[in-house]
């Protein structure tokens, strides 16, 4: 059988794969972001990467196929912070802390991965829920902190009617709020949830928030 080739760029010079698909993926998580999974083109794609259509086809099948790539791609550069995580060493409180504002660095890093999942994207996330990906990729973090609150809960420190599944919705969800809605906020309310000069301000927030939910009726360290 005749094996498929890679389709030739324009100007006739090979690319890494590797990197090909790393410029294709850069490229669609913007445009997805901007546009959302219905007003995304393909064709947009292919100009930022100067390729074509077909190229990103032969590399993904598809957009659908692609949105999926970019998702796990969001997913998997957090799961891959998260599992760096050392907080062995720290005390439950300070290693809560530290979980939070990790997860709260990253968003700020990466404001694009938060639009994608804001974005109305339909038959795509039924895709991704039925073809299991993102369920494959694990969070690191929830196994971080059920140690951490085991930690907590052992030592009188954190209430025990709380899990880590919880813990991280309270966490990504002020972090999503946040990043997807700031702007918005501000404008309603005067008050700028992403201005950089309150980055600080609201990463301490964040981490008390989550301490004063696991020690309500308790004394924090």
């Amino acid at each position: 059988m005749t094996s498929v080739e890679e389709p030739a760029r324009a100007d006739g010079r090979g690319r890494d794969a590797a990197r090909t698909r790393a410029e294709i993926l850069d490229a669609a998580t913007q445009e997805f972001a901007r546009a959302g999974y219905d007003g995304a083109r393909v064709d947009e794609i292919a100009a930022r990467t100067r390729t074509t259509k077909r190229m990103i086809y032969y590399y993904f099948g598809g957009k659908e196929q692609l949105f999926t790539a970019v998702l796990e791609r969001a997913y998997g550069a957090l799961r891959e912070a998260e599992g760096r995580l050392d907080v062995s060493h720290l005390d439950p409180v300070a290693g809560i802390r530290r979980l939070a504002g990790l997860v709260f660095d990253h968003h700020e890093q990466h404001p694009d991965h938060l639009r994608l999942l804001s974005i109305d994207n339909g038959q795509a996330v039924e895709h991704v829920a039925a073809d299991g990906a993102l369920g494959a990729i694990g969070s690191p973090a929830l196994d971080v902190l059920r140690r951490v609150l085991a930690a907590g809960q052992e030592s009188g420190v954190f209430r025990t009617d709380v899990d880590a599944a919880d813990v991280h919705a309270v966490i990504s969800s002020f972090c999503f709020f946040r990043g997807v809605n700031g702007r918005a906020f501000g404008a309603l309310f005067g008050r700028d949830l992403v201005d950089p000069a309150r980055h600080a301000h609201y990463r301490t927030m964040l981490g008390d928030m989550v301490i004063a939910y696991l020690t309500a009726g308790r004394s924090a360290a």
